[in-house]
């Protein structure tokens, strides 16, 4: 039986396998861009969109770096657009999430909860998910002055007093970032001494605005419709305390959303999906786009430029079956 939600597919859509030419899994900016591409290209894509559809720029309340957009646009809305900009050209959006993927088979077979698929291309635009400190209040103020990008919301808290939870490269690096905007930022770390290396670390003690706070995690994030304040806990002491605050900034790492394609696709060290050519993985005919093959951008534009490309080279390689069975059907008569 069939279902639709917002004009999405939602539920079982057949009793047997579902055959597709394209199948992308992911409907963030990547996988969408893809859906995008890949319908004008008439090659029929379905998107397995997973429970929720935008990934993590869905969740940001305005989006001020995404050209086109001079005043800013909401992430949802962003999400939105891109949505009915896929779906205007052909995209079928199914709201289900793959729980089985067999990469070693011809056509490629994904299972979700609601059926199987099996498509000759497939585009990987899972995403990663940032690292939760897991404290009371995180959850219920993301948005609402806890972030998890500075390039995205830094603007946002401008003259205000913020934290950044961290103490890598990424920690430091996004704390120097956002002493353009706030009055002060204040490194919060659990350890003595900062993971970063050595010259991030110089830069971010030489800059007047940052201060440092060791051996300290957060325990809770406070606030009623905004962050107010967080406590603190000093590891070694025990000691807890508050500290009034505008912003949380955790930078404690990315998880790549991988774990479906581990020991069939190539990873990095981190689990991110290996690639060349930007969008290449290990296996011909499966691509992948946005921050599940990148670690290091993680911005709604490259994501969405990853996508593109991704289709793109499906396409390539989509027309190279179809020439490669032609060929093969015509030496067959002869």
């Amino acid at each position: 039986m069939e279902f639709k939600l917002g004009g999405i597919t939602t539920g079982p859509t057949s009793a047997g396998p579902e055959r597709t030419k394209l199948l992308i899994l992911g409907s963030g900016p990547a996988g969408l861009t893809a859906a995008l591409y890949a319908a004008r290209a008439e090659l029929e894509p379905l998107v397995l969109t997973g429970l929720e559809i935008g990934g993590q720029v869905a969740l940001t309340h305005i989006v001020e770096n995404y050209p086109g957009f001079p005043e800013g646009v909401g992430g949802q809305e962003l999400v939105d657009r891109f949505k009915e900009q896929a779906e205007r050209f052909g995209a079928r959006l199914v709201m289900d999430t793959a729980t089985e993927v067999n990469l070693r088979t011809r056509p490629f077979q994904v299972k979700t909860y609601g059926n199987t698929y099996e498509a000759d291309a497939l585009i990987i635009a899972t995403g990663a998910s940032p690292r939760k400190l897991g404290v009371p209040g995180e959850e219920e103020l993301t948005g609402r002055g806890v972030s998890y990008c500075a390039t995205c919301d830094g603007w946002f808290f401008q003259d205000k007093e913020v934290i950044v939870v961290g103490g890598g490269d990424s920690a430091l690096e996004e704390g120097l970032f956002l002493t353009r905007y706030a009055s002060k930022v204040t490194v919060v770390h659990r350890r003595d001494q900062f993971r970063a290396g050595a010259l991030m670390q110089k830069r971010a003690r030489e800059n007047p605005k940052m201060d440092f706070i060791m051996d300290t995690v957060v325990t809770e994030i406070l606030g009623d419709d905004q962050v107010q304040a967080v406590r603190l806990k000093n590891v070694k002491t025990g000691e807890e305390y508050e500290k009034p605050i505008d912003g949380v900034f955790i930078f404690i790492g990315h998880i790549p959303n991988t774990d479906l394609f581990k020991g069939q696709l190539e990873t990095d060290e981190r689990g991110y999906l290996k690639v060349h050519d930007w969008v290449v993985t290990s296996i011909p005919g499966v691509f992948a786009a946005g921050e599940v093959a990148d670690p290091v951008y993680r911005q709604v534009i490259t994501s969405a430029g990853m996508g593109a490309a991704a289709a793109i080279r499906a396409g390539h390689y989509l027309d190279e079956l179809a020439f490669e069975a032609q060929e093969a059907a015509k030496a067959a008569r002869e």
